[in-house]
């Protein structure tokens, strides 16, 4: 007969046994049973209890993907990579043949093997590009080791993406778009005959579906945050002093440049977006440049926009009012926003000064964030992230999260560049402690979104 205490400790283990997180394999070393390979043409094959791909020429980016799908999860595999081959693990992906012919897109956990480092960052396949560089992690740009083994943990839990290396941080990204899709393993597209046969390797790949907390890594949050919710705070910016500068239903806290109205046409609120109108093309009333109640010295805001084609407008800040001058502009340093393929405006200026994230008409943007001229900006129909950076004199200008353009406002060379410009006749120009925001109306249809200030 089993005594009371026997009795309860088997329940006891019993309920303990019933909450673990059970981990289930992905790959069972042997075949490719349950993943199918879609896209291209690249060869995967078993060696040793290991996937490996091997790259091809002539043949677009590969994808072995898992049968099943998966929302929330804990997925855990160890990488190889040889240097020379781009490659990435796929979370929450989606190949559907009315969608870009079956093109697989989703999230991707980036396996970068070269200089710039950015394994363990995601990137948005065949929707929008990089969602989180390690451009804004250089602490994650350290954990991943060329030419071992690599031990990746990724957390997809809710609008929640967070990845880890070897046990060191590298995203903290939150995002709504995609809450579930397959698992796949990329072998990237080559174009260079010294690339064929370099090899990618996956092993030890299972996922935790159940009772995460038992499997989630703790410090997650040592990462940057980057937030892509729509008109919304996280948790975390609530505690750093963030707010939203629009509240994405109402005019409240926005009005004309040198008026007390916000503008009765020309502008437009619409499914969580602030437009301003096409007035060229459609011909309505121009109504002009608007502007934040508040003035603001030193802060840190972000926002989306999304352009149409050859479409010009832009952000400009430290905007003083001249109640004198005609409503509906204002004048200050401006974030340049631009179809810069389209509008002729990117060929006028100064090489280039008068393009999308530079410092219009006067420091052209570059990715200093990799140290090439490639912006990495959406085309017209696809969202940006806008990221300005205000400390004293200091300013950065960011774009999709890659810097473009750092200055000191108060320097000899910032007053040089005002007296070769278009500002050269304003005394004191981008010199005010404190100013405006303002967002332009320069007559074509552009759209904003999550605009959120921290004043520093």
């Amino acid at each position: 007969m089993k005594s009371i205490f026997s009795i309860g400790l088997i329940a006891l283990l019993s309920v303990n046994a019933s909450v673990q997180a059970q981990w289930k394999d992905l790959f069972n070393g042997k075949d490719l049973k349950g993943w199918v390979k879609r896209n291209g043409n690249a060869e995967y094959k078993i060696v040793n209890n290991t996937i490996v791909g091997v790259s091809q020429l002539n043949t677009p980016n590969s994808f072995l993907c898992t049968e099943a799908t998966y929302g929330d999860f804990v997925l855990e595999l160890d990488v190889k990579v040889e240097a020379g081959l781009n490659s990435g693990i796929q979370i929450r992906s989606i190949s559907d043949p009315a969608v870009m012919a079956g093109k697989v897109h989703g999230y991707q956990v980036e396996i970068d093997p070269g200089d710039r480092a950015w394994s363990g960052g995601i990137f948005d396949e065949g929707r929008n590009g990089w969602l989180y560089p390690l451009s804004v992690n250089p602490k994650g740009q350290k954990a991943f080791k060329l030419g071992q083994w690599n031990k990746y943990h990724i957390e997809a839990i809710g609008n929640s993406l967070k990845t880890w290396i070897n046990g060191i941080p590298c995203t903290n990204l939150l995002d709504p778009q995609t809450a579930r899709g397959f698992i796949a393993l990329q072998v990237h597209q080559i174009k260079k005959e010294e690339q064929v046969g370099l090899t990618v390797q996956w092993k030890n790949i299972r996922i935790a579906t159940d009772n995460l907390k038992e499997v989630i890594f703790k410090g997650g949050e040592e990462a940057p945050e980057i937030s892509y919710l729509l008109n919304q705070l996280s948790e975390n910016e609530k505690r750093k002093g963030w707010r939203l500068l629009w509240d994405g239903k109402t005019t409240e806290g926005w009005r004309l440049a040198n008026d007390d109205k916000f503008p009765a046409v020309g502008w437009a609120i619409q499914d969580g977006v602030l437009k301003v109108l096409g007035t060229k093309k459609d011909t309505l009333v121009k109504s002009g440049d608007i502007i934040t109640d508040k003035e603001f010295s030193n802060f840190e805001l972000e926002m989306d926009f999304k352009l149409t084609t050859g479409a010009n407008s832009g952000l400009k800040y430290f905007v003083v009012e001249d109640r004198k001058k005609r409503a509906g502009t204002g004048l200050g340093p401006e974030f340049q926003i631009l179809d810069d393929k389209e509008h002729p405006d990117a060929k006028a200026g100064v090489g280039g000064n008068r393009t999308t994230a530079s410092l219009y008409d006067l420091i052209t943007a570059e990715n200093l964030s990799e140290g090439s001229t490639a912006k990495r900006m959406n085309p017209p129909g696809k969202w940006n992230k806008l990221r300005l950076v205000v400390r004293a004199g200091h300013v950065e200008h960011w774009l999709n999260n890659l810097k473009m353009v750092e200055y000191d406002r108060y320097s000899q060379i910032f007053r040089n560049l005002v007296a070769k410009s278009k500002y050269n006749t304003y005394p004191n120009f981008a010199q005010a402690v404190a100013g405006h925001i303002l967002l332009q109306d320069h007559g074509d249809e552009v759209h904003f979104r999550s605009i959120k200030i921290r004043e520093l």
